[in-house]
């Protein structure tokens, strides 16, 4: 006759501190989504403004900084964005 512990004496269970680390490292991993999530808004809104400020230049003193009306909000994306180098 089967007793319940043998319905169980093949089952591998988790110790306590595993679980405990696997929750710490999904916490720190969750966290770190967070951080590179706020970096990438905060790249943007700095994008945004000074895309604000440069689209309101003349041609003329946009071609002394080097850029063209055209390529405007690309190099502006670019130059803000942190991850660009990763």
């Amino acid at each position: 006759m089967m007793t319940v512990f043998d319905h169980f004496s093949g089952v591998d269970a988790t110790p306590p501190t595993r679980t405990a680390i696997s929750l710490s490292s999904l916490r720190k991993s969750f966290g770190e989504r967070v951080k590179m999530w706020v970096s990438t808004c905060a790249d943007y809104y700095a994008a945004a403004a000074l895309y604000e400020e440069l689209r309101g230049l003349s041609d003329a003193e946009l071609h002394k900084r080097g850029i063209s009306r055209d390529t405007l909000a690309r190099k502006v994306c670019k130059s803000c964005d942190r991850t660009a180098g990763r």
